[in-house]
């Protein structure tokens, strides 16, 4: 009958046999069976029990009533909006200083340390919060009525009079976004003020408008005047003091800076890796009117957080590497307001230079700079929309990051809520040494061994010693962000990261360091490139670890392996080639570095050609004998 077909679909309770099942459906109702099997389904499947809450937690659809504490008063938002360089975020601080409680959040560590610097030198006690350091003002341990932090680490319960958003443009970012989105909809604060980019009001309003709160817009127009120059510079010889050359791969500035070397010059160096300490002592240097540095190579990094006495940006390229909203990594030409947010940093306000220039290295490059900066940028909304896969104008950031570092501690045994933290950890995943010691750290808190100071100095080999290369260089940033990985997780697990601050006395120690060695960075770059092997490329990247796909498309602007120029090359596949057709070397560059390594593997040949006419000479005198 159609009820023994149906037993056989159902899987035998533990708790019931088959013949009870069968005397079941032959006594009574087919529904009686109902009540077991749910039983069962509950056991096999235990989610079933909280079905409904899962239901509510998975509705992602109206954000801002996640935070009832904001809702609950009624907020005033004012935006500051203007383009670099035209005092919006001062207002702002000022408005923060002056109000009995506040708190700033910035997008970088070292916006958070200028404002926390700047509180306090006002008089107005100020706590400073990162991801990796805690620092209270007063003696005994209790905060301060302003504090100062990173983005992700504002609270969203404790209520203040005036909040400072930076930089909200950001909120498009697909890995950070959440950030922003979360410190608009939900800080409990009397004023929220907002700084940023005019393209962002719109979407800023729309997004008040679900919370019933108006926008109060608040223009602001650039202090200082910059212009873009109608030639390029074309060679390194017409470099001038308060230049800052601006390359998108680390690749490129460790090539100019040693070209920059070459020519008697001295230049500064800043760079995204480098610790905080390091970037401050490299912009003090060069800010520095009697110092001889007078020349800067930079990435995007001096975008946000360093005030620079800059006379003339100098594009290196216009191609940067990009995560597209797939998570896959491409080379596309800069943005408007990528290019905008590097090109107002020439002639800022308060520098010597009170007027800003702006042109290429390279000729080619200039019409397609002149014609990206005479562009609108892009309204914010557009991009939301496009990426949107919740209602109205929210999108599901990008969590490639997260799922890297869960299928990395799959196999460790670890409780839902510190895996969860573990996988929220910033870390670089570039840096194979950064992802090994992210994975000793689980394996050694999964055994409830606590990670101490003495275990630490074991696994980084502490003391280390100023670098002999760039390889050495690069080893000790990924150093630093290992200790910089430990202080994060010690605010998180306190009891299993018990010595943070010896830890910080120590990375403190490795800041100076790194110093010594980006002072130094040309001598590396000269001991690096002696030490290479013939017909390598010295300066190329480590190796990487997890996957980096990248765009196959050519990008505008960059040069094609045809008309590089260069002989004796084999170009569909020699690395260079592929930097050059990738747009991150330039034809000059490798021309350049084509002729140094020609050099020395002319004098390797030309030594062992010594070696074997002297064992010829050697064998001849033996025959004669």
């Amino acid at each position: 009958c159609w009820t023994n077909s149906l037993l056989n679909l159902i899987p035998t309770p533990h708790s019931l046999s088959t013949d009870e099942c069968f005397c079941l459906c032959s006594s009574g109702h087919i529904d009686d069976l109902y009540p077991y099997f749910m039983r069962h389904a509950k056991q096999i499947f235990p989610m079933l029990d909280c079905m409904e809450d899962l239901r509510k937690i998975s509705d992602l659809r109206v954000p801002a009533n996640w935070y009832p504490e904001a809702r609950a008063i009624q907020r005033k938002v004012i935006f500051h909006a203007g383009p670099t360089n035209s005092g919006k975020t001062h207002h702002a601080i000022q408005r923060y200083l002056a109000a009995k409680s506040g708190v700033y959040c910035g997008p970088l560590k070292l916006l958070a340390h200028e404002i926390f610097e700047k509180s306090n030198n006002a008089g107005v006690p100020c706590d400073l919060v990162t991801g990796e350091e805690r620092t209270f003002v007063d003696e005994e341990g209790r905060q301060a009525e302003h504090v100062a932090c990173t983005i992700e680490m504002c609270s969203v319960t404790t209520p203040y009079e005036v909040a400072v958003i930076d930089e909200i443009q950001m909120i498009r970012d697909i890995s950070r976004g959440w950030a922003w989105t979360r410190a608009l909809l939900g800080l409990c604060a009397e004023e929220i003020h907002v700084c940023g980019e005019p393209a962002a009001i719109n979407f800023v309003t729309e997004l008040m408008y679900t919370t019933g709160e108006e926008v109060e817009v608040r223009n602001y127009k650039r202090l200082t005047p910059f212009s873009i120059l109608d030639h390029a510079v074309e060679s390194l010889d017409n470099l001038r003091p308060g230049d800052c050359i601006v390359c998108f791969s680390k690749n490129d500035i460790y090539s100019i800076s040693r070209q920059i070397e070459i020519r008697g010059l001295e230049c500064a160096v800043i760079y995204g890796s480098l610790p905080p300490g390091t970037k401050l002592s490299q912009a003090k240097k060069f800010n520095d009117p009697e110092d001889p540095c007078k020349i800067l190579v930079a990435t995007d990094a001096i975008g946000m957080g360093l005030n620079l006495s800059i006379k003339r940006i100098i594009f290196n390229s216009l191609v940067k590497p990009n995560i597209n909203e797939k998570g896959e990594k491409e080379l596309d030409t800069i943005s408007t307001s990528q290019a905008l947010q590097i090109a107002g940093r020439a002639g800022r306000f308060s520098s010597i230079f009170k007027e800003g220039e702006v042109t290429t290295m390279h000729r080619d490059d200039l019409p397609i700079l002149k014609e990206i900066l005479s562009r609108n940028v892009d309204a914010i909304e557009d991009i939301f929309v496009s990426l949107s896969q919740v209602d109205g104008m929210y999108f599901v950031c990008n969590i490639d990051d997260f799922k890297f570092l869960a299928d990395m501690i799959q196999h460790i045994p670890l409780n839902l809520r510190s895996r969860y933290v573990f996988c929220t950890a910033p870390i670089n995943k570039k840096q194979p040494f950064v992802c090994t010691s992210f994975l000793k750290f689980a394996r050694q808190f999964s055994r409830d061994e606590p990670l101490t100071f003495d275990w630490v100095c074991r696994h980084v080999s502490w003391p280390l010693v100023p670098p002999k290369n760039i390889k050495d260089l690069v080893h000790l940033e990924a150093v630093h962000d290992v200790l910089d990985l430990y202080l994060w997780l010690s605010y998180r697990f306190m009891d299993m990261f018990p010595d943070a601050n010896h830890v910080r006395e120590i990375q403190k120690e490795l800041d100076s360091i790194i110093q010594v060695g980006v002072r130094n960075i040309t001598r590396l770059i000269r001991a690096t490139e002696t030490n290479a092997p013939p017909g390598t490329n010295p300066l190329s990247n480590q190796r990487r670890l997890g996957p980096s796909p990248v765009s196959p498309r050519r990008v505008r602007g960059a040069p094609k392996a045809q008309d590089s120029g260069v002989e004796g090359w084999q170009l569909d596949k020699s690395l260079g080639s592929r930097l050059v057709q990738e747009g991150l070397l330039t034809p000059d560059l490798l021309r350049q570095l084509q002729k140094e390594w020609s050099k020395v593997h002319r004098q390797e040949e030309e030594g062992v050609k010594l070696v074997a006419g002297n064992n010829k000479t050697k064998g001849n005198k033996k025959k004669k004998k």
